[in-house]
């Protein structure tokens, strides 16, 4: 049997457990659309916490955080990593247990658009129709993310440059109908599933990785032959053969065995590090980890689920970031591009385990794919069909066509995620950047106020929304480009004038209802 088929069937054996899953919630989960989207709240502390983990890290965890680390050694992935780590803490600590009770005294709110809506008692669902439409934009970006995950993973495998059939056959397809089958329930399972699988994963390759670069000082020798590599305050600056910054479409040189950087690297200045903690700020916004909280089965729990979740996401970020450092000191010359840095944990995988076992391993990487583009599916269809299609356009469509409207939506969402995935941009990282930018400056901001300011009003939310949303566009592709400061990464000045514009507006407008009011106080005292 061939090292590439052996692969497959280590691969195999967990794509027949995820769909054995699905088929096992199937019946349960399509009984009413509170159960398909959000599990009638009954997840327990450990599903929470490790599929609220595993649905955001995503593929971007395995390939391309370590991608980043590979190609430009410490800096930009250690903050970024710092960031994520610190918002990851937060979130949990200030936002879960508080939209636990919130969502529940709101109405019995399963989405988050509806949680807006009934929040603010927004009759004409305006704020509701602005964030359905927000999350399936981002969302379907995000899905694209993934299914790049899963051609560079197939890709690898099988040594094929084109890699569509494998995306849509082995990836976008798989996932879909396992999503459809099961709900938020056999999503949410698989997640946890996955959550255990990726930091095994993780850790094995780690492991292995530094035992084979020859531990502290194997790594730290080899490493020390690329100028700024493991500074923090610096970053290497890989150059092609003519010594010029690799970008575009060129490559970087190697030279007997060695990458060539610039000398003396680069600084990585205030304004840089500044803009990897911002990743941190995303977390206020993420829909697929919010719908945790909210489907949390007691709050009670919510302590035991954050330390999980924390400790989960500490160790999965700092293995993904040695593994990049580690799979440079010991593959230096390997990997020339960006892009192809972030195969770097298969190459890994590949050369420390046999076949079988590598197909095991490098299943963390679907993985991590899958829990999250099912988590993205699922909150994209809830948008469109119980928000949109239900919420606002039949508002008396009864629960079967609602969920006959997503199942569908999640179908086209699939066709637009593997559109984005086969549109040229290959880095899976910037593509991920991207739409967590859009997602956390739409909701991260709005979060905050809903939850923590009494006089936050319905026209200062729809402001502060659009606002966020459209200002992560403006400043991506025009203001960004001036440079200098103006370059710092587009979630940071999208949230801050986000979260102006929910100050200024609202009170500049007339305060909330006595109801309204009461709800608020409501949910700061409720346990569920």
């Amino acid at each position: 049997m061939s090292a590439s088929i052996q692969t497959l069937v280590g691969m195999a054996a967990y794509l027949v457990l995820i769909i054995v899953i699905g088929l096992w919630f199937a019946r349960r989960s399509n009984s009413n659309p509170e159960e398909f989207f959000l599990g009638k709240r009954g997840l327990g502390p450990w599903v929470a916490a490790m599929s609220a983990e595993a649905s955001d890290m995503s593929g971007w965890l395995l390939m391309g955080l370590p991608g980043v680390a590979y190609f430009t050694g410490m800096g930009e992935a250690f903050w970024t990593a710092v960031g994520l780590f610190i918002g990851t803490w937060v979130n949990w600590k200030l936002v879960a247990k508080r939209l636990r009770s919130y969502s529940q005294v709101a109405d019995n709110a399963i989405t988050l658009p509806d949680f807006f809506s009934n929040r603010f008692h927004d009759k004409k669902r305006i704020l509701m129709s602005i964030a359905a439409i927000m999350i399936l934009v981002f969302f379907s970006i995000y899905v694209g993310a993934q299914f790049v995950t899963f051609g560079k993973l197939f890709g690898y495998v099988f040594g094929a440059e084109n890699y569509f059939i494998a995306m849509v056959i082995l990836g976008a397809a798989l996932v879909m109908v396992y999503t459809l089958l099961g709900g938020f329930l056999a999503e949410s399972t698989c997640d946890f599933i996955q959550g255990i699988l990726m930091i095994c994963a993780l850790f094995l390759v780690l492991v292995f990785g530094f035992v084979h670069a020859g531990g502290f000082a194997g790594v730290s020798e080899n490493l020390a032959n690329f100028p700024r590599f493991t500074d923090i305050f610096g970053i290497a600056a890989p150059v092609d053969a003519a010594g010029n910054a690799v970008g575009g479409g060129t490559t970087q040189a190697v030279v007997n065995g060695l990458p060539s950087f610039a000398a003396g690297g680069a600084n990585y200045g205030f304004l840089s590090i500044l803009s990897c903690l911002a990743w941190g700020l995303g977390y206020f916004g993420m829909p697929h980890v919010l719908l945790r909280f909210m489907a949390i089965k007691k709050s009670s729990k919510i302590p035991e689920s954050r330390l999980i979740a924390v400790t989960w996401c500490g160790l999965s970020l700092f293995a993904a970031v040695a593994i990049g450092l580690i799979g440079r000191a010991y593959l230096p010359g390997l990997l020339t591009t960006a892009g192809d840095s972030e195969t770097i944990f298969l190459h890994m995988a590949k050369e420390f385990f046999p076949p079988l076992l590598a197909g095991l391993v490098i299943s963390g990487i679907l993985a991590a794919s899958m829990s999250s583009s099912d988590s993205y599916m699922l909150i994209a269809s809830s948008a469109l069909a119980n928000d949109l299609f239900k919420g606002l356009l039949k508002k008396d469509a009864g629960e079967q066509l609602v969920m006959w409207v997503a199942r569908i939506t999640m179908l086209l969402v699939t066709i637009f995620g593997v559109t984005i995935a086969l549109s040229g941009n290959q880095s899976i990282f910037r593509i991920v950047s991207y739409a967590w930018a859009g997602l956390g400056a739409t909701f991260g901001p709005l979060i905050l106020f809903s939850l923590f300011w009494k006089r936050t009003t319905l026209q200062g939310a729809i402001a502060g929304m659009l606002t966020g949303g459209l200002m992560v566009f403006i400043w991506k592709e025009g203001i960004s480009k001036l440079g200098g400061a103006f370059g710092v990464y587009e979630l940071l000045p999208a949230f801050i004038l986000s979260c102006l514009v929910i100050f200024l507006v609202s009170l500049g407008t007339p305060k909330p209802s006595n109801a309204i009011d009461k709800e608020f106080e409501a949910a700061r005292t409720a346990e569920f």
